[in-house]
């Protein structure tokens, strides 16, 4: 299923954002927040019926194209960037959102085969989506690339490794990326969101209550702001751009 809400003919210059995971969530917070700053976006997840309701809400406020689908297919990846480029001619953000958990065991017990998927998920799909998009940003000299990312990439926590590591290799990846788009115009951000009420969340510890906890939404504005800081490339917690003053 393809969806193209409101896609004017003549494409336009203004700014481009390509969402994954953006059927729920943080990703869908985000993609609000961009749609009401006028952002024509491009949004994938798995869930095709809630994608499909994502889109339809937020074509009311800005030019959307979506296509379901998983980010650790590279057929869906190529896909997804050939449609929005199609539609918007240029891709100036891509924020890398969406995250496979995994399951949550030991290190001395997880499935190897249940490991490569996460790392295709949370690794190979964001790098691959990135190497889709560069060549439109180098074109223009300008962009942004934000990988999400979480404490347990740099926190050592029991039945959390394979999700752990597969988020410690994405930030270096983004290290090394940021290192060789030196002096492009492309910057490259890794964000850790912090402790979520999500739905991952929660399926990570089932029956512990989580709502204490922020929602995808109090955090989703530090993407905002972010992008506006126009930072140098590097590791931000939501936690600290939130609490920068405007």
């Amino acid at each position: 299923m393809n969806l193209d809400l409101d896609v004017d003919v003549d494409k336009d210059s203004r700014t481009v954002a390509l969402i994954t995971g953006a059927s729920r969530g943080l990703g869908l917070e985000i993609a609000r927040l961009f749609a009401a700053r006028g952002m024509r976006l491009g949004l994938t997840a798995r869930g095709a019926a809630a994608l499909h309701a994502a889109a339809q809400e937020l074509s009311a406020h800005t030019d959307v194209v979506a296509l379901p689908g998983d980010v650790a297919d590279q057929e869906h990846d190529a896909q997804l960037v050939d449609k929005v480029l199609e539609a918007f001619g240029h891709v100036d953000v891509l924020v890398n959102n969406a995250s496979l958990l995994g399951p949550m065991a030991e290190l001395a017990d997880y499935p190897l085969d249940a490991l490569g998927a996460v790392l295709r998920a949370n690794l190979v799909g964001p790098l691959a989506l990135a190497r889709l998009v560069l060549p439109s940003m180098r074109r223009r000299r300008s962009g942004v690339i934000v990988n999400v990312t979480s404490d347990a990439g740099v926190q050592a926590y029991p039945t959390w490794g394979g999700y752990g590591t597969s988020k410690a290799a994405l930030e270096h990846a983004s290290r090394v990326l940021a290192a060789e788009l030196e002096g492009s115009g492309v910057r490259v951000y890794v964000v850790d969101p912090g402790d979520m009420n999500t739905a991952m969340h929660r399926e990570a510890e089932p029956g512990v209550d989580l709502s204490h906890l922020p929602g995808p939404a109090t955090v989703a504005p530090a993407f905002v702001r972010l992008l506006q800081e126009t930072a140098a490339s590097g590791r931000f917690e939501a936690a600290a751009l939130l609490a920068v003053p405007v």
